[in-house]
């Protein structure tokens, strides 16, 4: 996890106390958005769970089981992937080092975990299964 945090912060420029944070609000939209990528990071790195669930947690996201379900409806997904924006801009982010988490997150997971599937904002309402995984079970 550290090094994932390590290249966010090099290759958007931020240091790397907020890249930390914006990398757990990101990877905490993802999930709530229902992603396989971000599912199958999970499993090789339970560490960037325990940083999304704290993201969420300083946030204010839902946690409820019926809350997280609406947030996968296509009006669900909006309101994630705008409040996620709202507290990257909130954080200081701007335009570019917002721009850039989604393929520097994607570079470092290809690299170092063999996943593909998330180069930019639209991967995030997780409409591709991530390469490099056998399938996913869906409860």
């Amino acid at each position: 996890m550290k090094d994932m945090i390590k290249h966010v912060a090099k290759a958007t420029g931020m240091p790397h106390k907020r890249a930390r944070a914006a990398l757990g609000i990101v990877l905490n939209a993802t999930e709530r958005q229902g992603s396989p990528f971000v599912s199958a990071l999970y499993k090789k790195v339970p560490a960037a769970q325990k940083l999304a669930q704290k993201a969420g947690a300083e946030t204010g996201a839902a946690t409820g089981e019926i809350a997280r379900l609406i947030e996968q409806t296509p009006g669900g997904r909006m309101a994630v992937a705008t409040g996620m924006i709202r507290n990257l801009q909130k954080m200081g982010l701007g335009h570019s080092e917002i721009s850039g988490m989604f393929p520097a997150i994607s570079a470092y997971c290809e690299k170092a975990y063999g996943l593909t599937g998330f180069g930019h904002l639209g991967d995030l309402l997780g409409t591709r299964k991530p390469e490099g995984t056998s399938g996913t079970a869906v409860a």
